[in-house]
């Protein structure tokens, strides 16, 4: 059986701006409105749909599996934003990048609090 995650509703209060600090944080597309989302595509055919609620937003997670060149691009941005950036998810260990199976790997907030990472490998994938 062939199962592809296809999309992912990202519950946010401002969903313009939400979906545009992802888009040109990592550099791609502007996102496009579809009914009452602003959908952001990724490389692997998995969107993003950004979908505005009124409560409380309960923090999630989304890591983002990139090259070492995007790597550098991207964390070069949070950076220079400013962003608060961990080396683990209990977001611990401030202002450091792991390197976790040979790869770098940081965590850190989108406007909603959402956890969101970028890694060069995939955790547990071989290499120590």
């Amino acid at each position: 059986m062939a199962v592809a995650l296809n999309h992912t509703i990202v519950w946010c209060t401002q969903k313009a701006v939400s979906a545009r600090f992802v888009t040109e944080l990592f550099g791609l597309a502007d996102p496009e409105p579809f009914g009452p989302f602003f959908v952001v595509d990724l490389a692997n055919g998995v969107s993003m749909d950004y979908h505005e609620c009124a409560g409380p937003i309960a923090s999630q997670h989304y890591a983002f599996l990139i090259t070492e060149d995007e790597f550098d691009t991207i964390f070069a941005r949070i950076r220079a934003q400013e962003l608060d950036f961990w080396a683990d998810p209990a977001c611990r260990a401030l202002g450091k990048i792991n390197y976790s199976d040979g790869g770098r790997g940081v965590y850190f907030n989108d406007p909603d609090g959402h956890l969101l990472e970028i890694i060069t490998r995939p955790y547990a994938s071989g290499t120590a």
